[in-house]
């Protein structure tokens, strides 16, 4: 019997390295991408299938779904798009080019390799597509202007693709996570310090006094309602086994108290609660 495939990217760490662990060890036939290759290698002694697959380069994008193709013999079950980049700081501060490679990495990117694998899937009669998209993706939150925005714009491109495949067994769906462990506070510490010249800013005292302490506190407590990554592979198991899968899947207390707020409060009433986060 032919295992189920599913090309995961983003398995450096967090998300998708749990979920590329769990489902492999549920029999799945796990193609467990990273930007880089001494990551793929490490991925590699513990047997699973791992190739580079970076989302700012269309050949290694173009190169992955071939070798997916190889290995399968061209089919590919499920794709779960997972891996992201931060810039944080003020929207006033992240310059043209900043964002420009935000939206490369976590929109571009992802775009590309979804219409890759969408002729794949068309020639099978089925498949699924999870984007893993944030609370980011539908309220905003200071400091994360170029986050957000390739979140809003994500989940704006996946909920038009999920109406278009109506008419195919191509089902389209959305996790929306909200603090969960892993590296992802760690690794915007490179993008802020590449693109964000926070000491010329208007907001310097701002940085100095929140958001430094945020990204280079080692000793900061986790939020209070942080869930371990295993918590969206769990989604993700149920999103891939469903029948009839959600659009979206809420993960988290506060993805499901912001997604409350919004639907209840005046805009005003709502930026006043979420400036204070």
């Amino acid at each position: 019997m032919r295992k189920k495939s599913i090309l995961i990217t983003g398995c450096s760490s967090g998300i998708g390295l749990d979920a590329a662990y769990r489902l492999h060890n549920l029999g799945w036939q796990v193609f467990a991408t990273c930007r880089k290759q001494i990551d793929c290698d490490r991925l590699k002694l513990d047997g699973l299938e791992s190739f580079v697959l970076d989302y700012e380069d269309p050949i290694s994008i173009d190169s992955a779904v071939q070798r997916v193709i190889n290995l399968t013999g061209g089919t590919l079950d499920a794709l779960f798009n997972n891996g992201a980049y931060a810039i944080p700081g003020a929207v006033e501060d992240v310059s043209r080019e900043a964002l420009r490679q935000a939206f490369e990495v976590n929109f571009f990117g992802w775009h590309d390799l979804i219409i890759k694998v969408i002729p794949i899937m068309r020639s099978q009669k089925h498949g699924r597509i999870i984007n893993c998209s944030s609370v980011l993706g539908f309220i905003p939150m200071r400091w994360r202007g170029s986050y957000v925005a390739t979140k809003y714009a994500l989940e704006g491109l996946t909920d038009t693709l999920r109406l278009e495949m109506r008419d195919t067994n191509i089902k389209v769906i959305l996790l929306q996570p909200g603090p969960i462990t892993s590296k992802f506070r760690e690794n915007s510490i490179v993008g802020f310090e590449k693109w964000i010249n926070w000491k010329t800013s208007a907001r310097r005292e701002q940085y100095e006094l929140i958001l430094l302490k945020r990204l280079y506190n080692k000793s900061l407590k986790k939020d209070q309602f942080e869930l371990p990554a295993s918590a969206v592979t769990k989604v993700l198991i149920k999103a891939l086994e469903d029948k009839v899968p959600r659009s979206k899947y809420m993960i988290t207390t506060p993805t499901r108290v912001a997604a409350l707020l919004k639907r209840l409060l005046p805009n005003k009433w709502l930026d006043n609660f979420m400036a204070q986060r």
